[in-house]
């Protein structure tokens, strides 16, 4: 069956006509960034792909080229016979490496030589993500959008899950950067993706939502952990009307005990954590926190946290940021019990 050459504008309109997307590039290339639910199936992989690149340039042109036949068509075999026995003739994959290139054509080759209608992505990744960045320009203004704001600690990312499984249209940032957006933010054993992978999460969330229905996000920052919110994305969600979230600081604190729970645990991570604080806060008050953390008055250094940076912080930020903070289009309140919490994302979905 012929090879079939597909662009990236084509292709992205509509990754789910593909059966597989299939990522022909090394293990670091696809770690970096990829297609959004691609399968790596590398043509090279990393120490191979160096050996020969080093080879094409120090040895031999020819040399380097037949070596890495040798080794593609190995790869590939491997891949097939892991794989692929059990795909059923309509299978129709999408194939890619970094322009669409050898790495994929070799691949697309072989699936093609045994009769399966695959797509070779023209341009491959790199036109993929021209096409990304030019999306994420694109997409926030034809969005609806709706800000969740709220002190830290109210409740914005559990409210954000429940209003998602009701059906509500939402962005969930700080679950797409694997963070949870403050200075104690990063999860232990859970590091941020890269950037470049960051924007990819963004750009499948953003291109599913019906321009149609409110789409609902939380009062980001510009970053968040180490990276960077897209800058249409931005500016949109800081002109959106805001919709503020209140608990009692009680409640605040006992939800931020149970949400950083490893901390309570790993008192000596808290307090290396806390260290970042030492520049705004001074040594004398971060000493004293970590002084309460290690005698296990977690819940004190908690409310003092909230009263003493973080809510100050934040408000002093959304008001110089956000258009609609100080006159937020509804109230949602609710006192840390799952009732209240079902009650103000019904209101959400409600939308």
């Amino acid at each position: 069956m012929p090879l079939l050459s597909i662009k990236a504008s084509e292709a992205l309109a509509d990754l789910g006509r593909f059966h597989t997307v299939l990522d022909a590039r090394s293990e670091s290339e696809f770690a970096e960034d990829h297609l959004p639910g691609a399968v790596n199936w590398p043509s090279l992989h990393d120490a191979e792909r160096a050996a020969i690149g080093y080879e094409y340039k120090q040895v031999s042109p020819f040399d380097a080229r037949l070596r890495g036949a040798v080794l593609v068509a190995r790869n590939i075999a491997a891949h097939l016979e892991r794989e692929a026995m059990d795909k059923p003739k309509d299978w129709q994959p999408l194939v890619y490496c970094w322009r669409g290139g050898m790495r994929s054509g070799a691949l697309a080759t072989v699936l093609s030589n045994v009769g399966w209608r695959v797509h070779v992505l023209e341009g491959g990744y790199r036109e993929y993500r021209r096409a990304v960045i030019a999306a994420l320009d694109e997409l926030p203004g034809r969005l609806d959008l709706r800000v969740v704001c709220g002190v830290t600690g109210s409740g914005k990312s559990l409210l954000l899950q429940r209003a998602t499984a009701l059906g509500a249209q939402v962005l969930d940032l700080e679950a797409l950067a694997e963070h949870r957006g403050s200075v104690l933010g990063l999860v232990p054993g859970r590091p941020q993706p890269g950037q470049k992978l960051f924007e990819s999460r963004v750009w499948d969330a953003l291109r599913r939502f019906d321009p149609a229905r409110p789409v609902i996000v939380e009062s980001e920052s510009r970053k968040v952990g180490d990276l960077r919110v897209p800058e249409k994305l931005v500016e949109r969600m800081r002109a959106a009307p805001c919709l503020r979230l209140e608990l009692p600081l009680d409640a605040r604190v006992a939800l931020l005990l149970q949400e950083y729970d490893f901390f309570v645990r790993d008192t000596e991570a808290f307090c290396a954590r806390l260290d970042v604080l030492r520049v705004l806060r001074g040594h004398e008050t971060v000493n004293r926190w970590q002084a309460l953390a290690r005698a296990g008055a977690h819940p004190q250094v908690v409310r003092e946290l909230l009263e003493q940076h973080y809510d100050p912080v934040y408000l002093q930020s959304m008001a110089r940021h956000f258009a609609g903070f100080t006159a937020p289009r509804q109230v949602l309140a609710w006192d840390g019990s799952e009732a209240a919490l079902e009650r103000v994302a019904q209101a959400l979905a409600a939308l």
